[in-house]
């Protein structure tokens, strides 16, 4: 049993077969888990973007932050950098963070600020009822491109790597234990942690069939090796029909940018004590 209720009484508006109610309990179980191990759920911040992952700030009973369109990341740095003993969760939409809010994204990798970014990319706008994102295949006719959009999707696992992410995984909504597992590991992870999630959009882009018959599982053992992992990454580029590997791909470690701050700061004079000293001298 935890200390309170994990969902709260908001009415979820998420369509029948949604894979955000996945993640959702997924969430809900790795946060009974943390409060069992006498972890203070008080401690955690949940940030989200906009689209229908972000309503995961009204369903979950954590500390919460809406963001706006493509900006939750620099919120959750911003959090993550005024209290680092905080655990902070982000989760974004392939529109929300592939698209308006990528440069942030990339950043962050960059930076290895310890942060867990659970993308939920269902390779479509589902809120605004069906435009393509970043990771629509080749084709994609939605609201937008009725004739089908002209543009190869991007390869979000490949971008990552290439910006710094020290861990980076890819889960699916139809496989909710190995997902646990990659959400678990990044929330653990000490630096910037990524896990891409093929998430279900049961009304405007259903390819759970497609998935479940090209997904299998990485094999454990050593994920610091950064060749082999970009190598996996390519394996599938979001638009082949290629086989889709889920799991961890990448873990290393590296020093995070909240304690580079930190250690930077320390090294920085009193700037009140300098003044004053200044102030004295004068006299």
């Amino acid at each position: 049993m935890t200390g309170r209720p994990l969902i709260t009484d908001a009415q979820n508006t998420w369509c029948p077969g949604c894979g955000n109610f996945t993640i959702q309990h997924t969430l809900k179980a790795i946060l009974s888990d943390m409060e069992l191990q006498g972890k203070s759920l008080d401690n955690v911040v949940l940030v989200t973007g906009i689209g229908c992952h972000a309503k995961m700030a009204d369903y979950l009973n954590i500390n919460s932050f809406y963001a706006i369109h493509g900006r939750a990341v620099p919120v959750a740095t911003g959090i993550k950098l005024a209290n680092k003993g905080l655990t902070v969760i982000c989760c974004v939409g392939d529109g929300d963070t592939y698209a308006e809010g990528l440069d942030h994204l990339i950043f962050a990798a960059k930076r290895n600020i310890d942060i867990t970014v659970i993308v939920h990319n269902n390779r479509v706008y589902g809120l605004t009822t069906g435009q393509y994102t970043p990771t629509s295949p080749l084709g994609f006719k939605g609201r937008s491109t009725p004739t089908g959009t002209p543009e190869f999707p991007l390869n979000p696992l490949e971008l990552m790597l290439a910006s710094g992410a020290t861990y980076l995984a890819r889960g699916y909504t139809k496989k909710m234990d190995q997902l646990k597992q990659l959400i678990s590991g990044g929330i653990d992870h000490k630096g910037f942690a990524c896990i891409d999630v093929l998430q279900i959009c049961a009304t405007f882009f259903n390819i759970a069939d497609f998935y479940n018959t090209r997904v299998y599982d990485l094999p454990s053992g050593d994920k610091s090796d950064f060749l082999s992992a970009c190598e996996k990454a390519r394996e599938w580029d979001y638009n082949s029909e290629s086989n889709i590997a889920l799991g961890l791909f990448y873990q290393r470690s590296f020093p995070t940018f909240e304690d580079r701050v930190i250690s930077e700061k320390a090294k920085t004079p009193d700037r009140n004590a300098a003044i004053m000293e200044f102030l004295k001298a004068q006299q």
